[in-house]
């Protein structure tokens, strides 16, 4: 049985993009979290390191679940729910001392042929306490997937769960398929790869442990229970996923318009359940292409919400981004600078679609008190709510507002560009404590900047709004 926690599965759709695939040789995994509800606040905070704090215990707001987690732990960003006793903690992302990224919470649905053999276990590590479990210790994209496995053959997973880890050199993709097996893949190199909410791994090479990780004996729970439907490859997506009219309304056409967008050579259909996980680009892949992506609603197809096709075309497909996006991020690990500045946590707070993904500095000790002290009801000095009031207008009057929205973040982006490699080049010469203390005072005046200019947008649009208006009438020049 799912348990109770299953009313809060977030519905994601994640991106992942090799060193060699990316412009500038970075790693970069990305996701938005979606979740079923369009308010729920969020905040972001730094979770302090821990040197011998013994006999601390991580509990679940969302089930019994209770362990008791290392002496030892890495500082690390998070972006948890401001209400934890009803939504669960979801720390979501974040990337450790070590340079190591995990963003976890994407919702994956096994079928039932398997889970009748594994059933999900109800009070197991579910995906609200997954990144607090894991993130501050482990020291390597490998050993977090390795780390999160052993947690999940001691206390199983109620909810089938999709995890992203990487490092610098290597990009992991773990897919948690039922009560206690999983499969990872790492992602070539030269690759990208999307999943929205299904199994996503294709065929497992059992014989190549540099690129494929797997639960024990997930081979012979297979055998013994007779669940392999191939007759020539052991094909995780076929083995362990769903292929349901949901899945195909839902699911495949986020995976079809990225692909669209980064192979547009290739002529597929959005609702083939057989789409590629893994594929090369035409092209090496950006910064803002994962951004653009993560807020995307299938532009210039007849799929879009707010484009101008028949209506039952435009709500044939979920999009990628919506409404309920309570946080997008980008986990950008450089291989072009020092270890203890090529982490960048690029986060979107308000909607990717219509606000910035503001870049911060992870070698950090603290978060600007906009985005730390987010209120459960409107605020406008929050962050959440701010960008989140942004995207509202915009979207308000799309037809009006989307052109210049989109100058105002190509504006932010060029900016963002200009500032980190400012930053870089500022702190040259300082390390340990001062450079952390520069890189959060630099983070906090990237956040000012960012505000400044979205006001001014902001004002832009509510003066053209006001204009908009339809109360009003047109009679004489002097009435």
């Amino acid at each position: 049985m799912r348990g109770a926690a299953m009313r809060h599965h977030s519905a994601c759709t994640t991106i992942l993009v090799g060193k060699k695939a990316s412009i500038d040789g970075s790693t970069m995994i990305a996701r938005n979290d979606d979740t079923f509800r369009p308010i729920t606040p969020q905040k972001f905070i730094i979770e302090p390191a821990r040197t011998n704090d013994k006999g601390k215990i991580l509990k679940s707001w969302l089930n019994k679940f209770s362990m008791e987690l290392p002496p030892d732990a890495d500082r690390v960003p998070a972006v948890p729910n401001v209400d934890y006793k009803k939504c669960g903690y979801y720390d979501e992302s974040g990337i450790n001392q070590h340079n190591v990224c995990m963003s976890c919470t994407e919702s994956t649905y096994g079928n039932s042929r398997t889970l009748a053999f594994d059933p999900l276990v109800r009070d197991g590590l579910d995906e609200d306490c997954m990144q607090t479990a894991v993130l501050p210790y482990i020291t390597s994209a490998r050993h977090g997937v390795e780390y999160l496995g052993s947690l999940i053959k001691k206390y199983g997973s109620p909810a089938g769960n999709s995890v992203l880890f990487s490092d610098k050199d290597e990009i992991w993709y773990m897919e948690i398929v039922t009560g206690h097996h999983w499969v990872a893949q790492r992602i070539p190199d030269d690759c990208y790869a999307v999943a929205p909410n299904c199994v996503s791994i294709e065929c497992v090479d059992f014989d190549d442990p540099d690129n494929f990780m797997y639960s024990e004996g997930i081979r012979e729970f297979v055998d013994t229970h007779r669940l392999n439907p191939d007759r020539s490859c052991w094909n995780v997506r076929h083995i362990f996923g769903t292929a349901t009219d949901e899945d195909r309304h839902y699911n495949t056409s986020r995976t079809w318009y990225v692909q669209k967008y980064l192979n547009p050579e290739r002529t597929q259909d959005p609702e083939d359940f057989d789409l590629p996980f893994i594929s090369r680009a035409q092209k090496l892949i950006t910064r803002e292409d994962i951004q653009f992506l993560l807020g995307s609603h299938y532009q210039n197809t007849p799929y879009d919400p707010l484009g101008h096709g028949a209506d039952a075309d435009k709500h044939k497909f979920r999009p990628i981004g919506l409404n309920r996006t309570q946080n997008a991020h980008i986990l950008q690990i450089r291989n072009d600078v020092a270890g203890d500045r090529a982490a960048i946590m690029w986060l979107c707070i308000g909607g990717p679609t219509f606000t910035p993904f503001i870049p911060f500095f992870t070698n950090m000790n603290d978060t600007d008190a906009s985005f730390k002290n987010t209120s459960m009801t409107y605020n406008a000095r929050d962050a959440w709510w701010y960008y989140k009031s942004l995207a509202a207008l915009v979207e308000s009057h799309y037809a009006h507002f989307a052109m210049p929205n989109a100058a105002y973040l190509d504006e932010l982006n060029r900016w963002y560009r200009a500032r980190v490699e400012e930053i870089i080049e500022q702190s040259r010469n300082l390390t340990g404590d001062e450079l952390t203390a520069f890189l959060t005072k630099e983070n906090q005046k990237t956040v000012a900047h960012t505000r400044k200019e979205s006001e001014k947008h902001m004002g832009e649009l509510y003066t053209q709004a006001i204009l908009l208006s339809k109360l009003t009438f047109k009679m004489d020049a002097n009435l």
